[in-house]
């Protein structure tokens, strides 16, 4: 599932008329960014939501073909959040487990390294672990948990930020009521408390793509196209 349902308030005046996810990095919007290389690691299957101008994000994606895969949408009218958003989407995210990722990420992450614990995760479908986390380091953001044995703990040594992509079972989000407004972050802090949650490190290319500066930053960089 790609998140693509956000404001983008940090970013306005620029997503007063063209949404986050479009917002155009090395003559891409950024959504697309992400279905090209979901799509490379070989999946194929797409859930997306939207919100404020998600008619716009529609139009471009349509229905996935000229990327070879099928997009399916979820549309929420006014955005429910990063975990209400999911819990909403449900009835589309048919497997046991799933790939999460945000639409506003700029990243040579390679999404085929999340097939294992994917597998895993439906594999065993009474398995402990709920969810499988990214986490990166950049310092404009604040620690969110640290990584001890591949399983991720409160902060402490170790440290970094969660990445906005992860596997989670449909199981995680099962509890919440559809059409609500939810955060993942409390979710996932409750659940790394009960030690579910596995992770990995990511020290590549990682943008959190909030505000014009970010753009501006991005365009002046390096194209993904030129590798991690």
């Amino acid at each position: 599932m790609i998140l693509a349902a956000g404001r983008g308030e940090r970013m306005r005046p620029l997503t007063d008329l063209v949404p986050k996810p479009l917002q155009v990095v090395h003559g891409k919007p950024l959504i697309v960014w992400q279905v090209e290389r979901l799509a490379a690691a070989g999946f194929t299957d797409l859930v997306i939501n939207h919100a404020w101008l998600g008619e716009q994000i529609e139009d471009a994606i349509g229905d996935g073909a000229r990327w070879g895969v099928t997009v399916r949408w979820s549309r929420e009218g006014t955005a429910l959040g990063t975990a209400g958003g999911v819990a909403t989407a449900l009835p589309l995210l048919t497997a046991q487990a799933f790939l999460l990722v945000s639409a506003d990420l700029y990243t040579t992450y390679r999404y085929a390294r999340l097939r294992a614990p994917l597998e895993d995760f439906i594999a065993d479908p009474a398995g402990i672990t709920e969810a499988h986390l990214v986490l990166v380091d950049d310092p404009r953001y604040p620690q969110d948990f640290s990584l001890l044995d591949n399983r991720v703990t409160a902060v402490g040594q170790n440290a970094g930020t969660y990445g906005n992509m992860g596997v989670f079972r449909r199981r995680f989000f099962e509890a919440l009521p559809p059409g609500q407004p939810a955060e993942l972050g409390p979710l996932l802090h409750a659940a790394v408390a009960r030690n579910v949650v596995s992770g990995e490190y990511y020290r590549g290319r990682w943008v959190n793509v909030g505000t014009a500066a970010d753009l501006e930053q991005l365009e002046l960089g390096t194209d993904l196209n030129a590798g991690p």
